[in-house]
């Protein structure tokens, strides 16, 4: 009985979490159903994600801090589907005026809304970090990750051997959360691999309602490949890092404030 109260607790802290990317989805649900007047889908699309950052922050289920790393996320995700729309890997085919170069302003927001996720769950669950890798180690990798998805286009697509450096790098890291005053812990690799999987299916249930379309699903959807669960992790990782970076920064810019 005390595992399954454990496991409702922690269950509604994952769900909390997950407020603006459950938003995202019923708002691309409701807009491919019963399309809104006046203006493209992709439009009130970014005009539902603006409201839902303004409520979030108003409403103090997101601090001001965690909107900086939010946005930060934004300007990252929305530079990489630039790209990739540019190169073909999947596309936007819906009208819209808040469109760039084939991308729809919104986009940006699916790529925060993991960030934001990170960042309320690292809260709400009090998360901490054991044995983490240096500076020196995580800023390169985490950057090289990043840089994969734009180089693979045009050179060896190194993401395996990336993959082998994240399991040596992190190999000995845990992470340790807390649900109901009891602490809990899993290997950081692991974490890694449940998100990456878990956005993986999020990114079925997005495409099934036009969020994007890869170039197999211009005739009639279908399933996305299992393969792009590796992408998703690498990002995973990518944006924790991100998070745990500037959280260490943070925890220690706070903790030299109350030394002096």
């Amino acid at each position: 009985m005390k595992a399954f109260v454990q496991l409702v607790r922690f269950g509604w802290a994952q769900a909390l979490s997950c407020v603006f990317p459950v938003v995202i989805f019923a708002s691309l649900a409701l807009t491919k159903i019963a399309p809104l007047p006046l203006l493209p889908r992709y439009d009130w699309l970014l005009v539902i994600c603006l409201l839902m950052q303004w409520w979030m922050v108003r409403s103090r289920l997101e601090t001001r801090d965690e909107l900086k790393v939010i946005t930060l996320f934004h300007v990252i995700g929305l530079a990489l589907e630039l790209f990739k729309v540019r190169m073909g890997s999947w596309s936007y085919p819906e009208e819209g005026y808040t469109k760039i170069f084939g991308v729809p302003l919104y986009s940006g927001f699916m790529y925060a809304s993991v960030a934001s996720y990170l960042c309320q769950a690292w809260r709400r669950l009090k998360v901490e970090l054991v044995q983490w890798p240096p500076f020196w180690m995580v800023v390169p990798l985490a950057s090289a990750i990043y840089l994969n998805f734009f180089t693979h286009h045009y050179w060896v697509d190194v993401r395996w051997w990336l993959s082998s450096l994240v399991m040596l790098v992190f190999w000995r890291s845990w992470v340790t959360y807390e649900v109901g005053g009891i602490r809990y812990r899993m290997p950081l690799v692991l974490s890694f691999l449940l998100i990456g999987f878990f956005i993986w299916i999020a990114e079925n249930i997005a495409t099934f309602f036009g969020a994007w379309q890869y170039p197999n699903q211009a005739k009639a959807w279908s399933l996305v490949h299992v393969g792009k669960v590796s992408s998703w992790c690498l990002l995973v990782i990518v944006s924790f890092l991100i998070v745990a970076t500037l959280k260490q920064v943070k925890g220690r810019y706070l903790h030299n404030e109350q030394s002096l």
